[in-house]
């Protein structure tokens, strides 16, 4: 007897794949990682990046206009200062390089400009905060994100995203932005962040590798899931607008568990490894060009709202043709 339920019926064809299909990947919702090194006097391509380069101050409008173009609609910044110190204080300065790329952005683009907002890049001995002895003093690390955060929205920043995973400092950082006349500047907070082993890429494009130790004493722990909803909560709490998994491809269990308990905005980041196993594979033929959209889709599928991806041009140039 043949089966009376046939879901192949709703596969036949691509328009009517299409038509049934659960989830979509929405070219608005993806950003775009932007690097920005303030001492390059080129853009300067990152090996373990193929296809990504840092910007220059005076290369990055150029870029951003061909983001704009292929259609990427939003921005995340990261700046490679020229001077750093143990406390980081090139964070904060008004003139630093987040600082003037923001404004650029805002002069010369209608992208949503979103700022990361730690500290790694800007100090000494790569840590993303200040240091007491060989530790992370979580206290005093809050007093620079808010400094960081305040000359951030004076730049015109449209979104801060902090991502040290200090605790306390969604609630830091919110209390400084209303205390300065800044309470419409949204946060994007870095929630759920995991000490993984998926940044390496990343590390290398931002110089911010620590020079000694890890930094498991503050991100969280791979094996744990529940403390991701706590840590969740925690920022919901302290006045996050937005929340975070990172990264994304080896947590949609994460995300998906942080959809069904929160009805907040979730990001996902995918990050930088993420990036380069896809980028070399396909580059290599041993995966279809086809593997990148799956990957972004499924991360949507699990129930993140928007995604940050380094494919964000691609996947838009792509979406246009």
């Amino acid at each position: 007897m043949f089966p009376v339920s046939r879901p192949r019926r709703l596969r036949s064809s691509e328009k009517i794949r299409d038509l049934v299909s659960e989830t979509s990947l929405d070219t608005k919702k993806l950003i775009m990682p932007v690097f920005v090194d303030e001492t390059a006097r080129k853009p300067v391509p990152i090996p373990s990046m193929p296809g990504i380069a840092r910007q220059t101050p005076d290369s990055l409008a150029g870029h951003l206009g061909e983001l704009d173009e292929a259609g990427v609609s939003s921005i995340l910044l990261f700046g490679i200062p020229g001077r750093k110190d143990d406390k980081g204080t090139s964070a904060h300065q008004e003139n630093g390089v987040v600082q003037e790329s923001i404004r650029i952005a805002r002069k010369e683009t209608s992208q949503i400009v979103i700022a990361d907002l730690c500290m790694c890049e800007y100090t000494s001995h790569g840590h993303c905060g200040v240091l007491h002895g060989e530790e992370v003093d979580n206290d005093s690390t809050l007093e620079s994100y808010g400094k960081i955060a305040l000359s951030y929205a004076k730049a015109g920043v449209h979104m801060v995203a902090p991502s040290g995973m200090m605790d306390g400092q969604v609630g830091f950082i919110r209390e400084t932005l209303d205390g300065s006349g800044y309470q419409n500047v949204p946060i994007m907070a870095y929630s759920a962040k995991y000490a993984s082993a998926m940044y390496g890429p990343f590390r290398n494009a931002a110089d911010s590798t620590p020079s000694f130790g890890d930094r498991r004493a503050y991100q969280m722990d791979p094996r744990n899931s529940r403390e991701a909803m706590l840590e969740i909560a925690h920022d919901l709490n302290e006045g996050a607008d937005i929340i975070m998994v990172k990264p994304a491809l080896p947590y949609l269990d994460i995300i998906n568990k942080a959809r069904e308990s929160f009805d907040a905005p979730i990001a996902a980041y995918s990050v930088s490894g993420e990036y380069t196993m896809l980028k070399m594979a396909v580059d290599n033929g041993y995966l279809a060009p086809s593997a990148i959209e799956e990957s972004i889709t499924s991360i949507f599928r699990a129930g993140a709202d928007m995604v940050i991806t380094y494919f964000a041009e691609y996947l838009c140039e792509k979406s246009r043709k």
